[in-house]
C-alpha cells in the first residue's frame, strides 16, 4: 500500500507553548500558506497522526480557527477550509485599499522619527528576505511594516477594523509575494509610501498606499489565474 502523504508536518514539543497552541498556529499557517487548501477537508484523525497529537487538540485548534473565519463547519459532513468567492476577495482588498491608505495619510502627520527608523530597518530586512529567496521572512517583515504603519497612524479603530481582516489579507499576502518578481517590487512600492511618510506628504502617502493594495490585488489575481490554467493542463493529460 502507498505512503499518504502528510497535510502537515509533526510538531516539535520542544516549544514552551501549550500543545493546543502548537497545534493551532501549524493548522493557521498550513492554511495560510495554501499547504491545506481552500474547501479541503479537515479529518481530525489524519491530521492527529500528522502532527503526531492526539485528536482532541486537532478538534479544539479546528474550532478557534472557524472563529477566526478560516475554517467552515458543514452539517453532517465535517470542517472544511474556507473557500473565498472572487467577491470576498473584491471585497477585502476594496476595504484594505481605502484604509491601509488613511492609515498612510495619518501616519504622515503623527509618526514618530523613532517609527519611521524602525520602518527602514524593516525595509533592510525585506531586502536581505528577498537575497535569500526567503518567501517566509520576507512575508513577516512585509506584514510587520504593514502593522507598524497602523499604529503610527495613531486611530485605533483603524487599527482594529484592519485587525479583523488579518486572516484574510495575510492569505492574500502569502499569495501575491510569492509571484515571481512581486517581492521586489512591493519592495520599491515600501520605500515610496515611507518615503512620503517621511517628507509628511500625506495626500501622496495615501495614493501610493492605496496603489501598492491595488497591484497587490493585480499579483494575487494573476497567479490564481495561472493556477487555475495549470490545474486544467493537468487534468488534460
Amino acid at each position: 500500500m502507498a505512503k499518504r502523504e502528510r497535510l502537515v508536518e509533526p510538531i516539535k514539543l520542544d516549544s514552551y507553548q501549550p500543545l493546543r497552541d502548537l497545534v493551532f498556529e501549524t493548522l493557521r499557517e498550513a492554511i495560510r500558506s495554501g499547504k491545506l487548501q481552500p474547501g479541503q477537508r479537515l479529518m481530525e484523525l489524519q491530521l492527529a497522526e500528522d502532527l503526531g497529537v492526539s485528536r482532541t487538540p486537532v478538534r479544539e485548534a479546528i474550532r478557534k480557527l472557524e472563529l477566526e473565519g478560516l475554517v467552515v463547519m458543514v452539517p453532517r459532513k465535517g470542517a472544511y477550509v474556507e473557500e473565498l468567492s472572487m467577491k470576498d476577495m473584491a471585497e477585502v482588498f476594496e476595504m484594505r485599499s481605502a484604509l491601509d491608505g488613511l492609515a498612510a495619510a495619518l501616519a504622515a502627520e503623527r509618526i514618530t522619527e523613532e517609527e519611521i527608523e524602525a520602518l527602514e530597518r524593516l525595509l533592510v530586512e525585506i531586502s536581505e528576505a528577498i537575497a535569500r529567496k526567503d518567501l517566509s521572512a520576507c512575508i513577516q517583515a512585509d506584514t510587520t511594516f504593514h502593522e507598524r504603519l497602523y499604529q503610527a497612524s495613531r486611530n485605533v479603530r483603524l487599527a482594529q477594523t484592519i485587525g479583523n481582516l488579518r486572516e484574510r489579507i495575510q492569505l492574500f499576502r502569502t499569495t501575491s509575494l510569492g509571484r515571481p518578481g512581486r517581492m521586489n517590487l512591493a519592495l520599491e512600492e515600501h520605500r515610496q509610501i515611507l518615503e512620503a511618510i517621511s517628507r509628511r506628504n500625506g495626500r501622496l502617502a495615501q495614493k501610493l498606499a492605496f496603489q501598492h493594495i491595488e497591484r497587490a490585488e493585480a499579483a494575487f489575481m494573476r497567479e490564481l489565474e495561472d493556477k487555475e490554467q495549470a490545474e486544467k493542463g493537468e487534468e488534460k493529460k
